[in-house]
């Protein structure tokens, strides 16, 4: 049996998710959006250390959501947007189909209430 979408998706898609189910990686990349960052000022807003983020990091560096440069003794961590492109992509026919399904939804009821008041003029 063929699941719907998963011929078309990435081998990278499911590490993606994956890393994505994580608040704390989360939050991690809405913090890259800004601009690279070390391990200590990722870690500032968790309680958290920075051996712990650092496994988050690892996660989201497999993931290809980020990279890692070195920079003397820094690490900075880099959001890596296209994976995150690719599964946005991958969502956006989820979102057409169910703005197709809505849209049929609405013209059934717009229908049956065209109907409805008709039948209450008649009376």
């Amino acid at each position: 049996m063929e699941q719907v979408g998963y011929a078309s998706a990435p081998q990278s898609l499911n590490a993606v998710f994956a890393a994505l189910a994580d608040p704390t990686r989360r939050a991690i990349l809405s913090r890259l959006v800004k601009g690279d960052a070390a391990v200590n000022e990722l870690a500032e807003p968790f309680e958290m250390s920075q051996p712990a983020v650092s496994k988050h990091l690892k996660v989201l560096e497999r993931a290809g959501l980020i990279e890692r440069a070195i920079d003397k003794q820094r690490r900075p961590a880099r959001l890596k947007p296209q994976p995150l492109a690719e599964a946005v992509d991958w969502l956006e026919d989820f979102r057409k189909h169910w703005s197709t399904q809505f849209d049929q939804l609405d013209s059934l009821l717009d229908e049956l209430k065209a109907t409805e008041k008709k039948d209450d003029q008649h009376e």
